[in-house]
């Protein structure tokens, strides 16, 4: 991380000069210049001094959420290939995302392919059928789920989903908290 970029795109947010920093802060114009360009390093305290001074703190400063991806390609997402069982894939859409509050995947299930039985837990589980048909079992109930359906359950049950179609099935399949 590059502090002194950090603290310049701090300041130009809050629409302050180098010098009205500094004048906060009691320090000279020409350090708060050199800290931006990280030619210099401020103490813990003045850091600490320049934060506040810029409406932050350490703790946000340091935290790594502000620069967040957005936006992923096909490069950032993870395909796991499985011949065996589902016959198919499973695409992580964003990588990381087991420490967020939900994780969106694309399943693709060949004919005969299933995904593991996923035991009862807490949360919530959304699933979007983009092409063909799939079955999802609940609790031995099954649902016919077709191409533009949805799916969403709270998994107080075992549960999966099986493709007993003759053609590829593919599925947008997001589950809070994350269990994939």
């Amino acid at each position: 991380m590059k502090i002194g970029e950090k603290l310049r795109r701090l300041r130009l947010q809050k629409g302050l000069t180098q010098e009205e920093v500094a004048d906060r802060c009691e320090l000279s114009k020409g350090f708060i210049s050199q800290v931006e360009r990280d030619l210099a390093s401020p103490s813990i305290a003045t850091l600490t001094d320049m934060l506040e001074c810029l409406g932050s703190n350490l703790k946000e400063f340091f935290s790594e959420t502000g620069d967040e991806k957005t936006v992923f390609s096909q490069n950032d997402m993870f395909v796991k290939e499985d011949g065996e069982t589902l016959k198919g894939s499973i695409t992580w859409l964003v990588p990381s995302a087991q420490k967020n509050d939900m994780e969106p995947i694309l399943v693709e299930l060949g004919e005969g392919g299933r995904t593991q039985e996923m035991p009862p837990h807490e949360g919530e589980e959304f699933g979007f059928v983009l092409s063909g048909t799939v079955t999802l079992r609940v609790d031995g109930k099954r649902y016919r789920v077709k191409t533009g359906e949805s799916f969403s359950l709270h998994p107080n049950a075992a549960h999966s989903v099986e493709n007993a179609g003759k053609r590829p099935a593919r599925f947008l399949w997001v589950s809070t908290p994350p269990n994939f």
